[in-house]
C-alpha cells in the first residue's frame, strides 16, 4: 500500500514539474527579481499569464457585476492603522511561527506539522495502523491547535529544522500584516491591506445612499492584497502579494431569501458538508436546492452564491470531478459567523480553498460601527406605524461634560450604541452600586459611569420604521490560486506525429486563452504574407488577440509552439481567397473565405457558436499533414 502512495506522490510531483516548466518557459509567469535570485512568495507574470489573469477578472466582472449589478469600488492598498484595529486583523491575523535556535530561519509550525504526518502516512512502509490514526486526527484538527498542543507535538515526534535539522523554538505568533507609516512623520501608522473587503466596509454608508438606500445590494472589488508569509511555498498558491476580487452582498438578517435562487437550485455538485467530514466520509454529490431545503446550507442568497461560483470556475475550464464545496467544521469558522463554504480544486498539490463563501452575520459593520462612531445601518420603512416597547439610553451631557472634559462625545458615543444586553446590565448595576466601570473602545479604555451620567428606560413608541445592521454574504476569490488550478487542469501531453516526443497543450476554453488565434502563411511568399497581414487587421478591429508567425518553420512546428500557449485557432494561409482554421484540441480544420474569418473566431471565441456550429457550416477539407 505504502509503495502506491510513493508512487502517487512521484506522480504528481513530475505532473507538476512538466506544468511549471512549461509555464516558466513560456514565461506565463517567473520569479520576481530573478536576477537577484528572487524572493520567496513574489512572482511577475509574463505577457501570456497576463492576459489569462485579465481574460479571467473581465469573465468575472461579466459573470458576477453585470450579472447582479453589483457597486464596484477600487479602496487603496495602503490602510489606516484604526481601520484593521477595528476589524481585528492588528491583534489577531497571525500564523504560529517556530525559528530554528542556531540560524534564526523561520517555519510555520503548522505546516512543519503537516508535512511531518504527510510524509509518514506517504511513504513509511511500516506503519501501524493506530499510529496511522493519530496522524490523520492531528491533520484533521492542525487548525484547531493552540500554540502549547502545536509545540508539544512538535517536540513529541522529533520534528526539527529541515534544512539544517537544528533544534526549534516554541511556536510564538507572528503577524501577517506588513507595517508601514503614512506620511513622514512615522505618527501615523499603516498596513499594506491583508483583504480588499474593509475598503467596501468602511464605506458601507455612502454605498448603501447610493442605492438609493434599498437592501439587499452587493459591493464588489478587486484589488492587490498583501500577507507577509513566513515560509512560502508552493508556487503561486502562496504567495505575499496577490489579487483577490471580493463580493460583499448586504441582506436583511431577517430575510436571507434570493429571487434569482430557482436558477442555480437544480445545479448538483460535489459537496462536503461537515457530517460527512466528521464521519469520514468522501465528498459527495448533492443538489444545491436540496442543500438548502434541508439546511445543510443555511440559506438561499448563501446558495445562490455557491451555485455561481460553481458556474462561473466550471466555464474557467476547471474540471468539475475536482471541484467540490467544503463547509467550515464548527472549530473552524469564526463565532459571529453563519455558515462558510470554501470552493477547493484539487491539484498536484492536494485540495487548495480558492474561493470562500462566508455568511459573516452583521460582525464586520458592527465593529466598524463601534469604532468610529458611526452607525452604518440600514432603515426598513414600515407600511403602518407600530406600537414597540424600546430601549431608551439618554446620556446626561452636562454630568458626562464635567466628568469627561473633552472625551465627553466619545463617551457619549459610546452610551448610546449598547446593546440591549449591556444597557440592560448597566441600568441594574447603577441601581444597585451608584456606579459602573464601563469600556470605551474608541478611547480604548475603561472608564467609571455614576448614576446621574445616563438615564436608561424602556417606553412604548410609535415606529415608522426599524433600524438594523445588515448582514453581510461575501464570496471572497484567489484569482492566482484559481489560476494555478486552471493551468494543471488543462495542461496535457500528446505524441507528435512522428511520435519521437511528447507535445505540451494547454486546453484553455477561448474564454481565457492568453491568445485567441494564431495566423500562419503557409510558406514563405509574398502574397499570402499580404493576405496574413490583412487578416491580422480585420481581427484587431474585430478585439480578437492573435499572434502572427511569418517564419518559415514547418507548420507543424507553429502549430505546436501555440498549442503549448493554449491558442484555441490556428489560421493557416495557403490562398489568396480562403484560408483554413485548426481547432487545437481534434486538429481538425475548415475552409473559411478570406473576409469571414474575423467574424467567424468572434463567434466561437465569445461563445455565440461552438466548434460543432462551425464544423456543420463549413466545409472540412482533408486533413493538411501537420508536419
Amino acid at each position: 500500500m505504502a509503495s502506491n502512495g510513493h508512487a502517487s506522490v512521484l506522480n504528481r510531483d513530475g505532473f507538476r514539474q512538466a506544468v511549471v516548466n512549461t509555464l516558466e518557459r513560456r514565461l506565463f509567469y517567473v520569479s520576481s527579481f530573478k536576477i537577484y535570485g528572487g524572493v520567496a512568495g513574489l512572482y511577475d507574470y509574463g505577457p501570456p499569464g497576463c492576459a489569462v489573469k485579465s481574460n479571467v477578472l473581465a469573465f468575472w466582472r461579466q459573470h458576477f457585476v453585470l450579472e447582479e449589478n453589483m457597486l464596484e469600488v477600487d479602496c487603496p492598498c495602503v490602510t489606516a492603522e484604526i481601520v484593521l484595529k477595528a476589524s481585528g486583523h492588528v491583534d489577531k491575523f497571525t500564523d504560529l511561527m517556530v525559528k530554528d535556535e542556531k540560524t534564526g530561519t523561520c517555519y510555520r509550525a503548522d505546516h512543519l506539522l503537516k508535512d511531518f504526518c504527510k510524509e509518514k502516512l506517504e511513504k513509511d512502509a511500516n506503519i501501524t495502523a493506530d499510529k496511522a490514526a493519530e496522524l490523520k486526527h492531528v491533520l484533521a484538527v492542525l487548525d484547531d491547535l493552540s500554540s502549547e498542543e502545536l509545540g508539544g507535538k512538535i517536540k513529541e515526534y522529533g520534528i526539527v529544522a529541515p534544512d539544517t535539522k537544528n533544534p526549534l523554538s516554541d511556536p510564538y505568533p507572528f503577524n501577517l500584516m506588513f507595517q508601514t507609516s503614512i506620511g513622514p512623520s512615522g505618527l501615523s501608522p499603516g498596513f499594506m491591506r491583508p483583504e480588499t473587503a474593509q475598503g467596501i466596509f468602511v464605506n458601507f454608508k455612502d454605498l448603501y445612499y447610493y442605492n438609493g438606500n434599498k437592501l439587499p445590494f452587493a459591493a464588489a472589488q478587486i484589488g492587490q492584497a498583501f500577507r507577509n508569509e513566513i515560509s512560502p511555498r508552493q508556487g503561486l498558491l502562496r504567495v505575499r502579494e496577490f489579487t483577490l476580487a471580493e463580493i460583499e452582498h448586504f441582506v436583511d438578517p431577517d430575510d436571507k431569501s434570493h429571487p434569482k435562487f430557482s436558477e442555480v437550485s437544480s445545479l448538483e455538485f460535489l459537496m462536503f458538508p461537515r457530517e460527512i467530514q466528521v464521519s469520514g466520509q468522501p465528498a459527495k454529490v448533492i443538489r444545491l436546492g436540496e442543500a438548502v431545503s434541508k439546511g445543510i446550507v443555511n440559506n438561499e442568497t448563501l446558495g445562490f452564491f455557491i451555485g455561481r461560483v460553481y458556474l462561473f470556475l466550471v466555464s474557467l475550464g476547471i474540471d468539475k470531478d475536482r471541484l467540490r464545496f467544503r463547509q467550515h467544521l464548527a472549530n473552524e469558522m469564526a463565532h459571529y459567523a453563519a455558515d462558510c463554504w470554501d470552493a477547493e480544486i484539487e491539484c498536484s498539490y492536494g485540495w487548495i480553498e480558492c474561493v470562500g463563501i462566508a455568511d459573516r452575520s452583521a460582525y464586520d459593520l458592527r465593529a466598524h460601527t463601534d469604532k468610529s462612531g458611526v452607525a452604518l445601518v440600514a432603515h426598513e420603512k414600515f407600511a403602518e406605524p407600530r406600537e414597540v416597547e424600546k430601549l431608551v439610553i439618554a446620556p446626561v451631557k452636562k454630568e458626562l461634560g464635567l466628568a469627561f472634559k473633552g472625551d465627553q462625545r466619545m463617551v457619549c458615543e459610546a452610551l448610546e450604541v449598547m446593546s440591549e444586553k449591556e444597557a440592560l446590565e448597566m441600568k441594574a448595576n447603577l441601581e444597585s452600586n451608584g456606579e459602573v466601570e464601563f469600556r470605551v473602545c474608541t478611547l480604548e479604555k475603561d472608564v467609571t459611569i455614576k448614576n446621574n451620567m445616563v438615564t436608561i428606560s424602556k417606553e412604548k413608541k410609535k415606529e415608522h420604521q426599524r433600524v438594523f445592521t445588515p448582514s453581510v454574504i461575501e464570496p471572497s476569490f484567489g484569482i492566482g490560486r484559481i489560476i494555478y488550478c486552471l493551468y494543471e487542469h488543462s495542461f496535457y501531453t500528446r505524441p507528435s506525429k512522428t511520435g519521437d516526443e511528447q507535445l505540451n497543450v494547454f486546453r484553455f476554453p477561448p474564454l481565457v486563452a492568453p491568445i485567441k488565434c494564431t495566423v500562419f502563411p503557409l510558406v514563405q511568399n509574398q502574397q499570402y504574407e499580404e493576405v496574413a497581414k490583412n487578416i491580422a487587421q480585420m481581427l484587431t478591429a474585430a478585439g480578437i488577440s492573435y499572434k502572427i508567425d511569418m517564419t518559415g518553420t514547418s507548420i507543424g512546428k507553429r502549430y505546436a509552439r501555440t498549442d503549448e500557449l493554449g491558442v484555441p485557432f490556428a489560421i493557416t494561409v495557403d490562398s489568396t481567397s480562403s484560408v483554413t482554421i485548426r481547432e487545437r484540441d481534434s486538429k481538425v480544420q475548415i475552409r473559411v473565405g478570406v473576409e469571414e474569418v474575423a467574424s467567424v473566431v468572434k463567434e466561437v471565441t465569445e461563445g455565440h457558436s461552438t466548434w460543432n456550429d462551425m464544423l456543420s457550416k463549413y466545409h472540412t477539407p482533408a486533413a493538411v499533414d501537420e508536419e
